[in-house]
């Protein structure tokens, strides 16, 4: 991928992964700079060689991209101590959760080209999934850097509707958590059945994996078809699956699914 020069306002965990992610792909660390309060955060990165500061005006000013990866409750705060800083030839790309592009621009009254992104937590092992977002007035170069930059930690998809990045959070962003809550499901059932924690946890997670790399391999196949090469007429998965189609699965992960979106809109609207 093309280097550019990169701030990023925020040293948390989707920073880590990203900066991390990139440094792993030969990405050069004198071009990466971290703005953190938190000393502990700047003395990680600067382990590995990434330029750290506590201004973050004049991180951003010096950078060619700037990432906004802080927690939306501070967005406002955040570009605020950037106020003095002309955008207008800058990529900004905010991993920011439930702020919109119109948003920042209030913000951030310079920035022409913003790319919103949203990420998941599986960044953090190079196996993440981010949705992003920009406007047609930014240009396809610098969308594809903010691709390039997101795939380093993982794959992505463009959306053309802003809206539907509310639909991402909910397919992506915080599917992990409902995958991790079927599995402890899983692992409590086992327990009560006799098997140790560490029984269970290596039965369930390599299932997960093995059936996840089932389906990244066989595209052709779609869900339903891949279940139903599993599911015996008759037989023990039948069985399971006739639990969960009585108690109306389906229906649930819908309205589980719903109500994570509808969750992403009142935030949207509270930051």
């Amino acid at each position: 991928m093309q280097q550019k020069s990169i701030c990023f306002i925020g040293g948390g965990n989707m920073a880590q992964a990203i900066v991390f992610g990139l440094l792993k792909k030969g990405y050069a660390a004198h071009l990466i700079t971290v703005c953190d309060r938190n000393e502990s955060k700047r003395k990680l990165f600067a382990e590995q060689g990434v330029d750290t500061t506590t201004d973050a005006a004049q991180g951003a000013m010096q950078a060619e991209v700037v990432v906004l990866a802080v927690k939306p409750q501070g967005a406002a705060e955040t570009c605020a101590t950037l106020s003095a800083v002309d955008f207008s030839d800058k990529l900004v790309i905010s991993i920011m959760a439930a702020v919109s592009t119109q948003r920042l621009t209030a913000l951030l009254p310079t920035a022409q080209n913003i790319v919103r992104v949203m990420p998941n937590t599986p960044s953090l092992v190079s196996e993440g999934m981010a949705g992003l977002f920009a406007q047609s007035s930014v240009p396809a170069s610098l969308k594809l850097f903010a691709e390039s930059l997101l795939n380093a930690v993982g794959k992505t998809c463009w959306v053309n509707l802003e809206h539907d990045m509310h639909t991402v959070t909910a397919a992506s962003g915080s599917s992990p958590a409902y995958f991790f809550l079927f599995m402890e499901a899983m692992q409590n059932a086992l327990l009560t059945m006799g098997l140790t924690e560490k029984q269970a946890r290596e039965l369930i997670q390599q299932s997960a994996l093995g059936a996840a790399k089932m389906v990244v391999e066989n595209p052709q196949l779609d869900f339903a078809t891949l279940r139903e090469n599993v599911t015996s007429k008759g037989g023990t998965t039948a069985a399971a699956l006739a639990v969960f189609n009585e108690k109306n699965l389906m229906e649930t992960v819908e309205q589980a699914m719903q109500a994570c979106v509808a969750r992403s809109k009142e935030m949207e609207a509270l930051f």
